[in-house]
């Protein structure tokens, strides 16, 4: 039911459409026929199509009415239109400002001034003589840039480059690097203020990766054979009269205080004893 309403709603529209164009018809007969007979003698003076546009407008179109479409077309631009729709509507409203596009140049450069910023200013350099070669130039130019646009949006669309990928997975899958247990007599430990490695067992600062005491190593030779109280070199350096040296070196105080015996060494004295 609801179709058969629109169905008649439509065909009342259309016959009331043809109605007015059947009256507007019949009004400009009237008009042309009265107007044969009292300037152009019934025919006899031939009238150019041009002319009867003219007298056309001004008997059926409003002089407001075409002053406010010629203002339209001056102030014309392309904005969101494309090169192809600005065209059609150029030549619509141009019928409105006949004293502007008689001159073929003069049309064509006022096509030109309305294009885009983006297209007018590679197109301005060149001279257009006719709307066809300037509508013609304006739609390769539009053509181009849509087409770098395109290229352009599909880069930014392409995954990360391969050595960019490698360097995040490394970085998120390196394991991290633990200390070295106590147990195995490597020292890991951090560095004091002083630029050397603070020991651990000790909590002295000293150079190397082994604890002697630890290993079970000889704090004088460096020797797993025996202790320092066994060590040959302790024993020779007892007879000539050299204080035996330990290996850790001892730690460093301020100047002008006296130097506290090593831990070290004070261990390694009661170990010997």
């Amino acid at each position: 039911m609801q179709g058969l309403v629109q169905a008649m709603q439509t065909q009342a529209h259309t016959q009331a459409a043809l109605h007015a164009q059947l009256e507007a018809q019949e009004r400009a007969d009237v008009w042309w026929s009265s107007l044969l007979r009292t300037r152009f003698e019934d025919g006899a003076v031939e009238v150019g199509w041009d002319e009867f546009v003219r007298l056309f407008r001004a008997k059926f179109v409003p002089e407001h009415i075409q002053d406010k479409m010629e203002q339209k077309f001056l102030s014309l631009t392309q904005g969101s239109m494309t090169v192809l729709e600005y065209e059609a509507r150029f030549v619509e409203l141009s019928k409105y400002a006949p004293h502007i596009v008689a001159d073929e140049r003069r049309k064509a450069k006022k096509f030109m001034m309305g294009l885009k910023s983006s297209l007018r200013t590679r197109l301005v350099a060149f001279d257009h003589h006719t709307l066809e070669q300037a509508l013609s130039a304006a739609c390769r130019q539009e053509g181009e840039m849509e087409q770098y646009l395109e290229e352009k949006k599909a880069s930014q669309k392409r995954p990360t480059a391969p050595f960019q990928s490698q360097e995040r997975k490394k970085a998120t899958f390196q394991s991290p690097q633990h200390p070295v247990a106590s147990g195995s007599g490597q020292v890991s430990s951090q560095r004091s203020p002083s630029g050397k490695k603070e020991c651990p067992h000790c909590g002295r600062s000293h150079g190397g990766t082994e604890y002697w005491l630890v290993v079970g190593k000889c704090l004088k030779c460096r020797s797993s054979d025996h202790k320092i109280k066994d060590c040959p070199r302790l024993q020779q350096g007892t007879q000539h009269g050299p204080t035996p040296v330990a290996a850790v070196a001892p730690a460093t105080g301020r100047p002008g205080r006296p130097r506290a015996p090593a831990r070290v060494f004070a261990l390694a004295r009661e170990d010997a004893e």
